[in-house]
């Protein structure tokens, strides 16, 4: 009898073990596959854009809570508390343990899923109110502005310059180094008149 429960004891700690070890080992393979190959986004031809992809139904671009990073740092969080409760000598069955590193685990990958959404929310409005400002802005062609055509234009918003593809409003040719107004944006295509 006893040796039954030292050996389901020993089995209970190898089971967070494994989840803790994938945890790890999927973190730091996906930071470096991230880190060297890219990924994380794709672009859309054409648009300018960025396709988000998740299993989420939010409609805004950011983490799903379905996503690979949260579900590992679920998996990682379960298996590391579940070690630690077992340690505990009155947390040590699995039907103490368990439950206790189940919700340790999600409320870990809860605080990961919300700091992440923190993030793309802040960064999200931040680069669309800047866009919205852009109206009226004085902007500089660094490439021609060919008649009904695209070239380039330089703006300076916020001490940063950016530059953007740009076409005259009424479809008339720019020249380079002229000075143009940024009257809207649609998409990634700023429309600017000549001054």
């Amino acid at each position: 009898m006893i040796g039954t429960a030292t050996n389901r004891i020993v089995m209970d700690k190898m089971i967070y073990l494994i989840c803790l070890g994938t945890g790890l080992v999927f973190t730091l393979l996906s930071a470096f596959m991230g880190h060297f190959f890219g990924g994380g986004h794709g672009h859309v031809d054409g648009s300018g854009g960025h396709a988000e992809a998740g299993a989420d139904s939010s409609d805004m671009p950011g983490v799903s809570a379905m996503s690979p990073t949260i579900l590992a740092s679920f998996v990682t969080a379960f298996g590391g508390l579940g070690v630690i409760f077992s340690q505990v000598p009155s947390l040590r069955t699995p039907w103490i343990s368990a439950p206790l590193a189940l919700v340790g685990g999600a409320a870990i990958a809860s605080g990961v899923l919300f700091t992440l959404r923190q993030l793309f929310m802040h960064t999200q409005s931040s680069s669309e109110s800047q866009v919205g400002a852009l109206k009226g802005t004085e902007a500089t062609v660094i490439s021609p502005l060919p008649a009904q055509g695209v070239g380039e234009i330089a703006y300076v918003q916020g001490g940063t310059r950016y530059t953007a593809p740009a076409r005259e409003e009424a479809g008339r040719p720019v020249a380079v180094g002229a000075s143009v107004r940024i009257t809207r944006v649609v998409g990634s295509q700023f429309y600017v008149e000549a001054q």
